[in-house]
């Protein structure tokens, strides 16, 4: 296992919720990674990510898209990689990370209520700005308000 560490301010989140049908999924708020702050507050400074010896593209800048819902516990539920870029195994790791999330319910979420969201997972993120910034936009996903 490898330890990953969460950059500050770099909390991000998503979710397909079809586990508790689909009516529930139509009633949950879906909140954009930018937003999520406001509902849900990410408690663990590290996170344990099962990471392959061997795989395709492991080496390689990317990213994976990793949906999930925040739960009324404060923990991810029905995790999903949604996007990997480039195509390869990377997928896996970000949903194992994301899986070690734990949140506590934070500004207009006092009552805990359970959000959809997404994070993204940033694999040998290059260090340049504006190639880091590129490839981060490459796992944006549509369907999250910002406001």
């Amino acid at each position: 296992m490898i330890r990953t560490f969460l950059p500050a301010g770099a909390i991000a989140a998503a979710v397909l919720l079809l586990a508790a049908g689909p009516a529930a999924a139509q009633n949950t708020r879906r909140v954009s990674p930018d937003r999520l702050p406001a509902y849900w507050t990410l408690t663990n400074t590290q996170v344990n990510a099962d990471v392959p010896n061997t795989g395709k593209n492991l080496d390689q800048p990317g990213c994976v898209a990793v949906t999930y819902l925040i739960g009324s516990n404060g923990l991810p539920q029905n995790v999903t990689a949604a996007k990997t870029i480039p195509a390869g195994d990377l997928a896996q790791v970000g949903v194992s990370a994301v899986k070690d999330f734990r949140y506590a319910p934070s500004g207009v979420n006092r009552t805990a209520e359970p959000v959809a969201t997404y994070y993204v997972v940033g694999f040998n993120v290059p260090e340049d700005p504006a190639r880091k910034a590129a490839l981060y936009k490459q796992c944006e996903l549509p369907g999250y308000p910002s406001a």
